[in-house]
């Protein structure tokens, strides 16, 4: 592709875009991993990432990306053929069974349909038949990127609660942690992982275990090979500020800067903005006429909306001329909805106006592509943004085409 003058728009729901200071932190010099610098900032991190998990239990920082938190979070609390109970809400769901079918677990895949979240009721109805309590974990998606669907996790939490089952609870937050209200203690997590590159504002290469009591005691018994994954050898080592083996020094001085400037803004600040964002996208992408792929309003996800485009087209074929026109970046469709949706991430490090221009590129695209749409979403958005903002329902002037010199006042949409 040719160059393109002028900022490209990474709207994908991760990667995400990094602030220029968290930026500027990653191209700081390396320091020694094992000299005192890096033990402070080690315990610096490693206690600063507690508040964004909401939890005064450990944290283990990873240097990988979040599939390897993944793997962690079975081999440091499973036994070779043990059952766990996992639901399906995407790509991403798929992808966790399969890593945990891999290491030879023994995995209940309670379907879905994709544009639903996680059925804490059909949870709690499967740890009810299990008398035996041959599950020993339940692993949900907290926030499924690949449909845009939030499920709810202390849902989850009661439904196991109910039936009086001992399963741990284990949560994929990888795209909600920093971006969404999420509470590891509160909800009754034992093991909540997540990644550096979506919520956290940073580049992909740190992924993130939050781990309870109860999973600990777990690890202890737990028989799965692990050798780089081991929970014990990251803790004795974190309890000085270091890392068992060479960490990513450069990220971990980045983070710092992310999680301090998460607090500048405040945490619920920042939750508010991004459902202020998804609000406003799906408000945009209803006015055009197109559907969806989340069905269940409870359940629309602050941080990424996935769209489905009408039969007869192709949603790669789409992203790829917003692409050439307009230097924008929007997410693919993965797995059973493979060039059907389009994916509009609001997420990490934006505001207001790069979600308005990132929606006039998608309606530009619509356009260009011949895929029939009703004119006026962007405008949709902006009016929500403007109420918002405003904290008021009043009314705002539009133009009058009877009276082109003239404002009249209308109930804002």
């Amino acid at each position: 592709m040719p160059y393109q003058p002028g900022r490209h728009f990474l709207q994908v729901p991760g990667p995400t875009n990094s602030p220029v200071a968290v930026l500027q932190a990653l191209a700081l010099p390396t320091i020694d991993h094992r000299g005192p610098e890096f033990a402070r900032l080690g315990r610096e991190v490693l206690d600063a990432i507690k508040s964004i998990f909401r939890t005064t239990q450990p944290v283990i920082i990873y240097s990988s990306s979040a599939t390897g938190a993944w793997e962690a979070a079975l081999v440091n609390t499973l036994s070779p053929g043990d059952r766990v109970l996992m639901y399906e809400t995407g790509q991403f769901s798929a992808l966790w069974q399969r890593v945990a079918q891999r290491l030879g677990l023994q995995v209940d895949y309670l379907p879905g349909d994709w544009r639903s979240g996680v059925d804490a009721a059909a949870i709690g109805a499967r740890l009810a038949e299990d008398r035996e309590q041959r599950i020993k974990a339940v692993a949900v998606v907290h926030n499924e990127t690949a449909t845009g669907v939030l499920s709810g996790v202390a849902a989850v939490r009661a439904a196991i609660d109910a039936a009086h089952h001992p399963a741990l609870l284990m949560v994929d937050a990888v795209s909600s942690l920093g971006s969404v209200d999420y509470r590891h203690d509160d909800w009754g997590v034992d093991v909540t992982i997540s990644g550096s590159q979506k919520g956290l504002m940073l580049p992909p290469g740190l992924a993130f275990t939050a781990i309870s009591g109860k999973a600990l005691a777990a690890n202890r018994s737990a028989r799965l090979p692990r050798s780089y994954w081991d929970w014990q050898d990251m803790l004795g080592s974190n309890e000085g500020g270091y890392f068992p083996y060479t960490p990513n020094t450069n990220l971990l001085q980045a983070l710092r800067v992310a999680i301090q400037l998460l607090h500048e803004e405040g945490l619920e600040q920042v939750f508010a903005r991004h459902r202020r964002a998804g609000e406003a996208t799906r408000r945009c992408v209803q006015h055009w006429g197109l559907d969806l792929q989340c069905r269940v309003p409870a359940e629309y996800s602050p941080v990424v909306t996935a769209v489905r485009v009408p039969e007869g087209h192709s949603a790669d074929q789409l992203r790829s001329m917003i692409l050439t026109a307009s230097n924008l970046s929007l997410g693919a469709g993965l797995g059973k909805v493979a060039d059907k949706v389009f994916r509009i991430g609001h997420i990490g490090d934006f505001h207001d106006l790069i979600v308005i221009g990132t929606l006039a590129g998608v309606e530009m695209g619509l356009k260009t592509a011949h895929i029939a749409y009703r004119p006026g979403g962007v405008q949709a958005a902006m009016d929500h943004l403007q109420q918002v903002a405003s904290g008021l329902s009043a009314r705002r002037p539009v133009w009058n085409e009877a009276d082109p010199d003239a404002l009249r006042s209308t109930a804002a949409v």
